[in-house]
């Protein structure tokens, strides 16, 4: 079932059945601001403390104005605003801050199908994205397609900026995926909170931390009082998957991705040591398949960014889902 809400002002698109309910606002670069698990009562993904603040007359520039976490999309850029080929974009692309269009394709006792569409007005690309929530299922599939618009090959990053948290991420949940790689950038961004030494490549799961001899086991979700905020990056993919179990609510939350175009994991660990409004405190952890682990110039000058010719369309896919755990 596809229905319309408001929240705190913001247009809100809600797909639903008997174990999903995602909340969506197209007007908002189509954010998923809510994942709801009915039959546990369970809101999976995280909140910042201000959470979703009432639309502004004045329009969006930038990612972290009126954040309220859970799960952006972002493109054509991802991380630190660049300059590639005489093309500006923001820090995390264009469309994150841009309105939708959307149009429901199919609602049924079968399945629920909205799509939805936007133009960058910086780049020349189309980004189009499907939604489909069938009956009695715990998944939700996305399908995206980005189309260069313009008259050049054109490069571009995409990625997905999805924030486990909520009810759902608490001290305990464990985490498991076939990644085989951790790194971590030559500098800290919260020297003050970090625990990960900078500048390391080391193999899953274990990765060193700031103090001689200390070494991380990855795979273990802290509380926020661990007060704690590293950035990582994970890679060597065979199979795009990463599921994060939490124990006591015996739930599995599990994330599957098209590793052909998503080549690494971005593993933000704000573990209630983020310092920078609106990020001060907040306890999450995100699960974001991006093409590259840098920006859009960074990815050109390492051979990281995709390329599209004139008229030319790629399309990828993504995943998630919830299920009950005997862990």
């Amino acid at each position: 079932m596809i229905s319309q809400e408001k929240v705190n002002g913001h247009a809100a698109l809600v797909l639903q059945n008997e174990y999903l309910r995602a909340v969506v606002l197209p007007e908002k670069g189509a954010d998923i601001c809510e994942l709801h698990y009915l039959p546990a009562g369970v809101q999976c993904l995280m909140a910042t403390p201000a959470g979703l603040q009432p639309p502004d007359r004045t329009p969006v520039q930038d990612f972290l104005e009126n954040y309220e976490g859970g799960w952006q999309e972002l493109f054509p850029n991802a991380n630190d605003a660049a300059s590639v080929q005489c093309l500006e974009v923001p820090f995390h692309g264009e469309v994150c801050t841009l309105p939708w269009e959307y149009q429901v394709l199919c609602d049924d006792d079968h399945e629920s199908l909205l799509h939805l569409r936007v133009s960058c007005r910086r780049t020349p690309f189309r980004l189009e994205r499907w939604m489909r929530l069938r009956r009695s299922s715990r998944i939700l599939e996305i399908e995206g397609q980005v189309t260069n618009t313009g008259n050049e090959e054109l490069p571009f990053v995409w990625g997905q900026h999805l924030v486990l948290g909520g009810d759902f991420l608490e001290n305990g949940c464990q985490i498991e995926t076939p990644a085989q790689q951790i790194i971590t950038l030559p500098e800290l961004f919260e020297p003050a909170t970090a625990r990960l030494a900078p500048g390391q490549d080391e193999r899953w799961p274990l990765a060193r931390g700031r103090q001689e001899g200390v070494w991380i086991d990855m795979q273990k979700v802290p509380g926020p009082e661990a007060h704690s905020h590293d950035d990582a990056f994970l890679g060597g993919f065979e199979r795009g998957w990463l599921a994060v179990t939490n124990p006591r609510l015996k739930l599995r939350f599990i994330l599957t991705w098209d590793e052909q175009v998503y080549r690494w994991l971005t593993f933000w660990q704000p573990y209630g040591g983020a310092d920078l409004p609106p990020l001060t405190g907040i306890y999450g952890l995100g699960i974001e398949p991006w093409v590259w682990r840098g920006n859009l110039a960074q990815a050109v000058e390492n051979g990281g960014a995709l390329w599209l010719k004139a008229g030319e369309a790629l399309r990828s896919w993504v995943q998630v889902g919830v299920e009950t755990s005997s862990n």
